[in-house]
């Protein structure tokens, strides 16, 4: 499976006291590698798991690649931020909105219930594949 990778998914695969880290730990053995993921959602896992070195050696490993340039999206994020003022969305998500814009054929993997009301190109849900409920 293609997907794209947010931060919840990155932290709990890499942190062992994670709620989810079973859950994102069986499915990374089951992920196309790489997955792909934004900046932002890099440099928000690492200040989650205290450690720039556990983000890094995931992108050197080619189970994260960099695939979205903020600079040249712009006025999409832009109208994405208007667009869901009222959520508060940080950078991260709405790159990832825009990345599930770009890569239409990737599942958005995250623990984040917002996902669930944000909508790629104003209408369409966004594939997502998320921790079972407890």
């Amino acid at each position: 499976m293609k997907a794209i990778a947010d931060t919840g998914f990155i932290v709990a695969f890499k942190n062992r006291t994670d709620q989810h880290h079973a859950w994102a730990s069986d499915l990374a053995r089951q992920l196309d590698a790489p997955l792909l993921t934004c900046e932002s959602v890099l440099s928000e896992a690492a200040f989650h798991l205290g450690s720039s070195e556990a983000v890094v050696t995931l992108v050197a490993a080619r189970m994260l690649e960099v695939a979205f340039d903020c600079g040249q999206n712009i006025e999409q994020l832009r109208d994405l931020a208007t667009r869901y003022a009222d959520r508060y969305p940080d950078l991260a998500d709405l790159c990832l909105i825009r990345m599930s814009e770009l890569y239409p054929h990737h599942t958005l993997i995250t623990v984040d219930e917002d996902f669930r009301v944000y909508r790629r190109n104003k209408r369409e849900a966004i594939p997502l594949l998320c921790p079972p409920k407890k």
